[in-house]
């Protein structure tokens, strides 16, 4: 049994991002509760040289988007990154959910050998559409996503392996 590309791509970030939106969504209650500023949160870090809570979700959010429309063949919407709240941050990851929901199989699968060039460490590195997701997007995916339930873990948020696994299947 083979898996499309679809099903390696889209579903995937869905999930991903579905259980990124309820992990901010639990920040956002700590941070009422405790009435910390959620400023605090999003400009949390878990080591100073290290991005932001706001950047990972950035990233991860840009991954999602960015690598659902290079595997179909179109234009990647720009966005700004300035999310300052929690909020925003949600708000940000609803638009993603948003914008990657719509695609359909036919629009990704057979991108396996599609050429794909993105900046890597400064150097342009052209990947497959296969090495592109396996080796490089979902990775980043999944690295930008792991750290932002880290940091809000690190700051006390009462998240659990289970909250960035979401519901099994």
């Amino acid at each position: 049994m083979t898996i499309s590309m679809y099903k390696a791509s889209v579903p995937v970030f869905i999930k991903g991002l579905t259980n990124l939106k309820a992990i901010l969504e639990k920040a956002a209650a700590h941070a009422q509760a405790k009435k910390i500023d959620e400023t605090v949160f999003a400009g949390a870090r878990l080591f100073p040289d290290m991005l932001p809570l706001t950047g990972q979700i950035q990233i991860a959010t840009d991954f999602a988007r960015g690598t659902t429309a290079r595997l179909a063949g179109v234009e990647m919407p720009k966005w700004e990154d300035n999310e300052k709240t929690l909020a925003e941050l949600i708000a940000r990851v609803d638009r993603t959910l948003d914008y990657v929901k719509p695609f359909i199989a036919t629009q990704i699968d057979g991108s396996e050998a599609r050429s794909i060039t993105r900046q890597v460490r400064g150097q342009p590195r052209t990947f497959t559409g296969l090495n592109y997701l396996l080796q490089y997007a979902l990775p980043n995916f999944y690295f930008h996503s792991a750290t932002a339930y880290g940091i809000l873990r690190h700051n006390g948020v009462e998240i659990g392996k289970a909250d960035f696994l979401g519901s099994l299947d």
